[in-house]
């Protein structure tokens, strides 16, 4: 299993904290990302989820990519970069 930190700097203010809540509603819809969290930080968009296939963050990354231009009217010049990738421990052994 994997925990992957997403940033997406660019994003116009205004939209920020709507965006975040609309793209956390729109990851319900994705069972395949599990715990994901979507905050405006007051410069960007940080997302962050678990998932047991994406080792270097990159599907997840074009998952958040088209989410941002599926739920905010104006993304501005939204970067998107990853910021972490954990391995996390299995807990069933």
């Amino acid at each position: 299993m994997f925990r992957i930190v997403l940033a997406c700097t660019g994003i116009p203010s205004a939209e920020g904290p709507s965006g975040a809540e609309a793209i956390r509603e729109e990851f319900a819809h994705r069972p395949w990302h599990t715990n994901v969290k979507c905050t405006w930080d007051g410069v960007g968009l940080i997302l962050q989820a678990d998932n047991d296939f994406d080792s270097n963050g990159l599907a997840l990354m074009d998952e958040f990519s088209d989410a941002i231009s599926a739920c905010l009217s104006d993304a501005g010049k939204g970067s998107v970069e990853v910021l972490s990738v954990d391995a996390l421990a299995d807990e069933s052994r």
